[in-house]
């Protein structure tokens, strides 16, 4: 019996025979569970079974289809319980978007795309979870992107029960009040079992009730009836509130022995009590020898290609020009080149929109100008960092550009797991950091960032700029918005120089370090802002040195590198923690590439900082132009 289709609601009701359809489709949708946990020895089949109808529902109601997938405008499936992977993958299996032997025989195999958690590779995934309670916020991200490019479609979000004590979850359940998000549809595997046992004796919560105090419409539902389910999901958002579904389930359930049984949260039963789970369900338990024999053989399915979301169309503008002394903050030549842009691309036709997420700092992160000019492409979300930063990544692979701007300590060192999982996911998401550094001073130790380029240096995919001046910030800006993959551009607080070169024709170029002062006696590469003070410290002490300005400190300029490996001995200068940061990245490049050093010394911050204007908190770190040109001074000795 073939599955009906049933994508967009055909009917107000399920009929009694696409009720059986669904209900034996279900059955072999178990059995493919059950038999990848145990063909892999690993996995969690209690969770797969309790989340099962949810799951075969959800797919066959969403419009998402093997055919539109890849598409921007359709509706979107986030699952945020990600351990349940077996579930989802045997329901994708039933609806046609992965081969169902293959994946029997393949979970959790080295070399397969059927990893232990859900991953995008494998079509009909939106979202690579796992790490719980933050399934909400990136469906509301999908959410928020689908209204830019005016597409009204839905998101659905799955998730258990287990994670919903998460902080992360209430934040992502006020913005969808607050942004009207009635198209975003939650469901909840309410089966009160977690991994260490009984929900109520781990962290108990009335979830209904937290769902309800802010703003959503609850309803309690069979989640293991078809009928109830379709007919629920068909009327959610019809009150003008986001939906959330209280699925009421059972662990294990039609799992003989693993019903109602936390043990089988995470691990396949024995072999015996496998057969007897298979023979119930209609199956043979010859199903388990035969994907074991195939999983001898490397894996058959390849998976999607998952890149980065593509270049967008925008008319990036013609950059400002910053000349003379402490013209500009280069935060401000931010916002200023961010507002530009913003204007000229604001609902223009063809044009990509620009989402710019906010946490209650516009003031600080210089973002009131493009929210200004940009009223319907600003998301202002209150001081909800963890929500943020999963939001901003999803809707940038949901065809928006997608920013976030925001104090370094709380957008990099504060929600660093979810900047990983933008990584991991090949999002696009932009994300301005200010206030690293030693620039934030006075703020004292616990707000100063000095570890931005050491947490960005952990991952795979990101970019990093810290800009020199205003006119480098500028048109690092305008280059960041047009350029595909997360990137990240770290700016400070203080007003600075605007340097003649960056500024007229000067165009920035990822990875250049752009040489401002030459000498004969030795080089010093400063980052960021830190290159302005080595030149005032090679100005003010005579020194016969060369100063590279380096504004991409993940990508060492190998070829200023060695020009300069020829001149004698160097110094690397950075107000960020010298173990992780530029000058410990260009040692290790240098030994990868072969570069024969002189001698080199790495100066920056050894220690947390005092509470002090910028100016002082350098000084103290030996970081100032006298602290510069001393330490060079002993270099050349």
């Amino acid at each position: 019996m073939s599955l009906p289709r049933l994508n967009k609601f055909p009917q107000d009701h399920l009929s009694d025979e696409q009720i059986t359809s669904l209900e034996e489709s279900a059955k072999r949708a178990r059995v493919t569970a059950l038999t990848m946990v145990s063909a892999a020895k690993s996995g969690h089949p209690g969770g797969a079974f309790s989340s099962m109808e949810m799951f075969m529902t959800v797919y066959g109601v969403a419009d998402l289809t093997p055919a539109n997938c890849n598409d921007k405008k359709r509706d979107y499936v986030v699952v945020s319980h990600g351990h349940t992977s077996a579930g989802v993958y045997a329901a994708l299996s039933e609806w046609g978007f992965i081969d169902r032997d293959d994946v029997m025989s393949h979970f959790r195999n080295c070399g397969s795309i059927f990893q232990g958690h859900v991953e995008r590779e494998i079509p009909g995934i939106d979202w690579g979870t796992g790490n719980l309670g933050q399934g909400l916020s990136a469906g509301a991200g999908f959410a928020l992107a689908q209204r830019a490019i005016g597409h009204k479609g839905r998101v659905y979000v799955l998730m258990g029960d287990g994670g919903q004590t998460k902080g992360q979850l209430a934040e992502a359940r006020r913005t969808a009040v607050k942004e009207n998000l009635t198209g975003l549809v939650a469901l909840i595997d309410w089966n009160d079992i977690q991994l260490s046992g009984m929900r109520k004796e781990i962290m108990p919560c009335n979830i209904k009730a937290l769902w309800e105090a802010d703003g959503w419409e609850a309803i309690e539902v069979d989640g293991h009836s078809f009928s109830a389910l379709y007919d629920a999901l068909k009327a959610a958002g019809t009150h003008g509130k986001p939906t959330v579904l209280m699925c009421k389930t059972v662990m294990g359930k039609y799992g003989g022995i693993m019903e109602g049984v936390a043990t089988y949260h995470g691990k396949p039963p024995a072999v015996e009590d496998y057969n007897a789970i298979v023979e119930g369900l209609g199956e043979s338990p010859d199903t388990l020898t035969k994907a074991l024999e195939r999983r001898k053989t490397p894996p058959v399915s390849k998976g999607r290609t998952i890149d980065y979301p593509p270049a967008p169309s925008l008319d990036t503008g013609t950059p400002f020009n910053y000349e003379g002394k402490k013209v500009s903050d280069n935060r401000g030549a931010f916002g200023k080149a961010l507002a530009d842009v913003g204007k000229l691309n604001y609902k223009a036709e063809g044009k990509t929109p620009i989402l710019v997420f906010d946490c209650d700092l516009h003031p600080s992160v210089m973002t009131g100008a493009f929210s200004k000019n940009c009223p319907d492409w600003y998301v202002q979300s209150g001081i909800q960092e963890h929500n943020v930063a999963t939001m901003s990544g999803t809707a940038s692979i949901a065809g928006v550009v997608s920013l976030w701007a925001e104090f370094g300590v709380f957008g990099i060192d504060e929600v660093y797991n979810q900047q990983r999982l933008n990584d991991i996911n090949r999002a696009g998401n932009k994300t301005v950091l200010t206030h690293v550094g030693l620039d934030v001073g006075e703020d004292g130790k616990t707000h100063q960032c000095i570890d931005y380029v050491g947490l960005m240096r952990n991952m795979f995919g990101w970019k990093l700029v810290v800009p020199v001046d205003p006119n480098q910030t500028d048109r690092a800006t305008r280059w960041m918005l047009k350029t595909p993959g997360d990137i990240c551009m770290a700016v400070g607080r203080s007003k600075v120089d605007g340097l003649k070169e960056f500024a007229g024709d000067y165009e920035f170029k990822y990875g250049e370090a752009v040489k401002l002062r030459s000498g004969t006696e030795g080089s010093i590469f400063a980052l960021g802002y830190m290159a302005q003070l080595a030149v005032q410290a090679a100005e003010t002490h005579n020194l016969s040195v060369n100063v590279y300005a380096v504004s991409s400190p993940l990508a060492p300029d190998m070829k200023a590198l060695k020009e300069a490996a020829s001149c004698g001995p160097i110094l690397t200068v950075e107000d960020h923690n010298i173990n992780t940061g530029m000058g410990a990245i260009m040692l290790l490049e240098a030994v990868r590439n072969g570069i024969a050093l002189p001698k080199v010394k790495t100066i920056g911050v050894d220690h947390y900082g005092a509470s002090g204007t910028s100016d002082a908190v350098r000084a103290e770190m030996g970081i100032s132009p006298d602290g510069i040109a001393e330490e060079f001074k002993n270099l050349k000795r």
